[in-house]
């Protein structure tokens, strides 16, 4: 026996297809006086507790959720730290609509003003608008502010050289149009592209520094952002897009923070501005709409704030059981092709 919990309660959501766990008892919060340390914190004292929530038999391979906290102080609501079968994230997108659905359908916070949930995560402070939409709440979140770290990244891989965008939206992520290496965003291409996914990883990595200003605990890839080019026309554009993170974790959202770091690059490329939209869709057709709340700068560094739309729905409840007796407690994750 591990010393994990014998029983933990969560209640589950999904967000366009990616889902969140939410852990409601069972556990000791993290601990720490800001929410990086409760990072800290849980990454010592949680992980066991993290893998038996994520990895088979109690979840599965592609498997997200957080642990609730307090908030740094009263300027949020309420504290996230995110976790997933490899680890601890620094930002999630689709888990903060998830939190502010939970949050709000509740009872768990009253949001302020009437519509506002205000969320403190690694990466920093998250503000979620609510909006009834025929009695489900919608969730747009504006996020901390992104940039691009570097355009036109020359990365060599199996299938060729292709260029890579490095952009960061709460994590750091490498974004590739899917055409460049021959292939699109689709389930049949997947397999291949969580294969170039970790050469992608691993070779940007040996030749950048990814550290984010703020604190250097936010560092290293996340994922890479697979994308095919839908339309554009009149400030709208429409793209499809597959994230791969960890060590093969496939998003079926179209990811939240990941849209955060393309709508960056689109900024700096003077592609899209204050007046335009992107319509971001998932490898299995849900949606994300993304849109520049305003511009700022981070270290001297031409920055903006992006704001993200979407929803969430509640998959159910769970009382999950560890035996003392099950050498299965921790869980386990089976290797399948293409992961990295």
């Amino acid at each position: 026996m591990t010393g994990l919990p014998k029983m933990i309660s969560t209640v589950d959501y999904h967000t366009a297809g990616e889902p969140f766990r939410i852990v409601l008892g069972g556990v000791q919060p993290p601990r720490g006086s800001t929410i990086l340390d409760k990072r800290d914190d849980a990454m010592v004292r949680l992980d066991d507790t993290r893998a038996m929530l994520t990895l088979e038999p109690r979840g599965h391979a592609d498997m997200y959720g957080c642990f609730v906290t307090e908030p740094d102080d009263d300027g949020a609501d309420l504290g996230l730290i995110f976790f997933h079968r490899d680890g601890f994230s620094t930002a999630c997108g689709h888990g903060s609509i998830a939190a502010a659905v939970w949050a709000c359908t509740t009872g768990y916070v009253t949001p302020r003003d009437g519509d506002k949930i205000v969320l403190d995560v690694p990466s920093g402070r998250v503000t979620c608008h609510l909006r009834d939409e025929g009695g489900h709440p919608s969730v747009r979140f504006v996020n901390i502010a992104s940039y691009t770290h570097a355009l036109d990244v020359e990365v060599p891989t199996s299938s060729g050289t292709v260029r890579a965008d490095i952009a960061y939206g709460g994590a750091f992520y490498a974004v590739v149009e899917a055409d460049r290496l021959g292939m699109a965003v689709s389930p049949s291409d997947l397999p291949r592209l969580i294969e170039l996914s970790a050469e992608i990883k691993a070779e940007v990595l040996a030749r950048h520094d990814l550290t984010n200003a703020g604190d250097e605990r936010i560092n290293g890839l996340y994922g890479v952002i697979f994308y095919d080019r839908l339309s554009s026309a009149q400030g709208r554009i429409e793209e499809r897009n597959v994230t791969v993170f960890a060590d093969g974790q496939v998003d079926r959202s179209p990811c939240g923070s990941g849209t955060c770091a393309r709508l960056a690059v689109l900024a700096a490329r003077d592609e899209l501005d204050a007046n335009g939209e992107l319509v971001n869709r998932s490898i299995i057709d849900t949606t994300f709409t993304g849109r520049i709340a305003g511009t700022t700068s981070v270290q001297g560094r031409p920055a903006i704030i992006p704001e993200v739309a979407g929803t969430a729905y509640l998959t159910g409840y769970n009382t999950l059981v560890v035996d003392p007796n099950d050498d299965l407690a921790r869980g386990f994750l089976l290797p399948t092709t293409g992961k990295g």
